[in-house]
């Protein structure tokens, strides 16, 4: 697998989590815990989220053929969720659905918040296990890239689980407006990367009818 599909594969991975977007999420729904007790959520949701992610790296694919999916249809798919998520970021939608639903969380003082919300939905949600699978089509069942894809997900998840543990410092340095203009920035990177999954998608559904 070449540098070029990994980085891509990183860029889309990490837009799609927003790390420094879960910041006052993370803050949120672990108010009121110790710094012992945020540690260990923020390693049991960067534990859950890889495997959730892992798995459907890995078996994404063969649960669509045994589905009858086809890989153009769920890259199309697949692309209009993306670019849905992405619009949400540029217009700061999504960061306030994920508020919310981590008041939620907050308010019925549910225990393990480490599973849900913080790992599912919010780390390894619909469009990151989209993603997952997309993304295992480029791996053409082949071992060693289907290891680095591995690899590049635990990366972007340990970045996310070193921002959690740095988040009361982080919130304090980038503050409400600078985090809402990376989320921006961001949004527009993955919307653009979803048009390009979507016209990957149309391509390969003429080139099956031309062939």
């Amino acid at each position: 697998m070449d540098l070029e599909l990994l980085i891509s594969t990183f860029v889309t991975l990490f837009v799609i989590v927003d790390p420094i977007g879960l910041v006052p999420i993370f803050l949120a729904v672990t108010h009121g815990m110790s710094g012992r007790e945020r540690r260990r959520a923020a390693v049991e949701a960067a534990l859950v989220s890889f495997g959730v992610l892992a798995g459907a790296l890995l078996i994404g694919e063969w649960l669509l053929r045994n589905l009858g999916i086809g890989l153009p249809a769920f890259r199309i798919a697949g692309g209009v969720l993306l670019f849905v998520i992405g619009f949400e970021m540029l217009f700061d939608r999504r960061q306030r659905r994920k508020a919310d639903d981590a008041s939620d969380v907050v308010q019925e003082r549910q225990s393990g918040v480490a599973i849900f919300p913080l790992a599912i939905p919010l780390m390894s949600g619909p469009g990151a296990i989209t993603a997952a699978v997309l993304l295992s089509s480029n791996a053409d069942g082949d071992a060693a890239s289907l290891l680095s894809l591995l690899g590049v997900f635990a990366l972007v998840i340990g970045i996310t689980f070193v921002v959690f543990l740095l988040a009361p410092w982080l919130e304090r340095v980038f503050g409400h407006k600078t985090q809402s203009i990376l989320v921006r920035l961001l949004g527009i990177l993955l919307a653009a990367l979803a048009v390009q999954f979507i016209v990957d998608g149309i391509a390969e559904v003429f080139a099956l009818g031309g062939g």
